[in-house]
C-alpha cells in the first residue's frame, strides 16, 4: 500500500478536530495551525503526540497546506478539512484507486453529511454562463439539467466512478508525482477557489481528476459565508478568470457578478440582502486588477 500523508489545516477547529484526526490516527499527520485560541492546538498536543503540529501565521488555507505537503513524505498527500472524517477504510480506498490509476492527479471520496445524506461535492469550472446560472438564481429554474446548472454538475451519478473537472476540496487524496509536476496550491488564492485553479492545471497537463464512491468522508461543512468571507468568494472568481481566461473575461465577470449583487440586493432583506449590498459596492469600488491587489 502506498505512503499517504494527511495534511489538516486548523483554524479554532473544535469540535471536530478530534474526529477528523483519530480517523487518520495511522498515517503520517502535518497539522498546520494558523493561530487557534480555542483549544485546538492543547487538544493535538494532548491526544495525538505522534503528529507533527506547525504554527505559522494566517496566509490561507492553499498556502497552510502547501506547508504542511512540503514536509510531508508520502507518495500521496490527503488533504482533509478540520471539520471532515474518514469513514472505515476510506484512506486506503482513496490510495488503491490511485495505484491502480496511474493517471490521476487528484481522487476525491463521495462526501456525506452527518446525518449520513449526500453532499455533492462534484463541481464544474466557472465560465461566464455558468456564473450567471449560480449568481441569478437561473440554476433555479430547472436545477436537474446540466445547461443550467452546470457549476454544481447537475445529474453526475454521486454512486459511479466518474471522472470530474474538480471536486470540493473538503478530502482530496493527490498525488506527490503531479504536484511536483504543474507545482503546490496557487497561494494567491487565500480562500475559496485555490482546489478549482489546482485542478485546471492537473488537468491541463494531462493528469486526470476521478470521483471514487466506494470511499466515504463525512464533512460538517455546510455553514453560509457572510461579509469578508463572501468577498473572497468573489475574488478567488474573478483571480480564476484573470489566471486562466485574461483581464478582458475578468472584468466581464466583475460587472457580471456586480449586476447580479445588485439584483440579490434589492430581492432580500435584512443581514443577507446587506452582504449582498455591501458586495455589490466592494466590486464597484475598482477594477479587477485593484479588487485582487487588495488584501482587507
Amino acid at each position: 500500500m502506498a505512503d499517504v500523508s494527511i495534511v489538516v489545516v486548523t483554524y479554532n477547529a473544535l469540535p471536530w478536530i478530534e474526529r477528523c484526526l483519530e480517523s487518520v490516527r495511522d498515517h503520517e499527520t502535518i497539522i498546520v495551525d494558523h493561530g487557534s485560541t480555542d483549544g485546538t492546538l492543547e487538544l493535538v498536543r494532548r491526544r495525538f503526540p505522534q503528529a507533527r503540529l506547525i504554527e505559522e501565521g494566517n496566509t490561507g488555507l492553499g498556502a497552510g497546506s502547501n506547508t504542511g505537503m512540503r514536509v510531508a513524505s508520502g507518495s500521496y498527500f490527503l488533504l482533509l478539512n478540520s471539520d471532515a472524517w474518514a469513514v472505515g477504510d476510506a484512506v486506503e480506498q482513496l490510495a488503491a484507486f490511485a495505484e491502480a490509476h496511474p493517471e490521476a492527479a487528484v481522487v476525491g471520496p463521495k462526501l456525506l453529511n452527518p446525518d449520513g445524506t449526500l453532499q455533492r461535492s462534484v463541481r464544474g469550472f466557472p465560465t461566464m454562463w455558468r456564473l450567471a446560472t449560480e449568481y441569478f438564481f437561473l440554476r433555479k429554474l430547472a436545477p436537474r439539467t446540466r445547461a443550467l446548472n452546470a457549476f454544481y454538475a447537475a445529474r453526475f451519478p454521486h454512486d459511479e466512478v466518474r471522472e470530474a473537472e474538480f471536486l470540493m476540496g473538503a478530502c482530496l487524496l493527490v498525488r506527490r508525482e503531479a504536484a511536483d509536476t504543474v507545482g503546490l496550491f496557487d497561494e494567491d488564492f487565500f480562500m475559496f477557489s485555490e482546489e478549482t485553479d489546482w485542478c485546471y492545471r492537473f488537468r491541463a497537463a494531462g493528469w486526470k481528476v476521478w470521483f471514487c464512491p466506494d470511499a466515504e468522508v463525512v464533512h460538517v461543512g455546510g455553514a453560509s459565508h457572510g461579509g469578508r468571507l463572501f468577498r473572497e468568494n468573489l475574488r478567488s472568481h474573478l483571480r480564476f478568470f484573470a489566471k486562466h481566461q485574461g483581464s478582458r473575461q475578468a472584468e466581464r465577470a466583475r460587472r457580471l457578478l456586480l449586476w447580479s449583487l445588485r439584483f440579490r440586493g434589492l430581492l432580500f432583506r435584512g443581514e443577507r440582502g446587506r452582504d449582498y449590498r455591501d458586495a455589490a459596492r466592494w466590486l464597484a469600488s475598482g477594477r479587477v486588477p485593484a479588487l485582487l491587489e487588495r488584501r482587507e
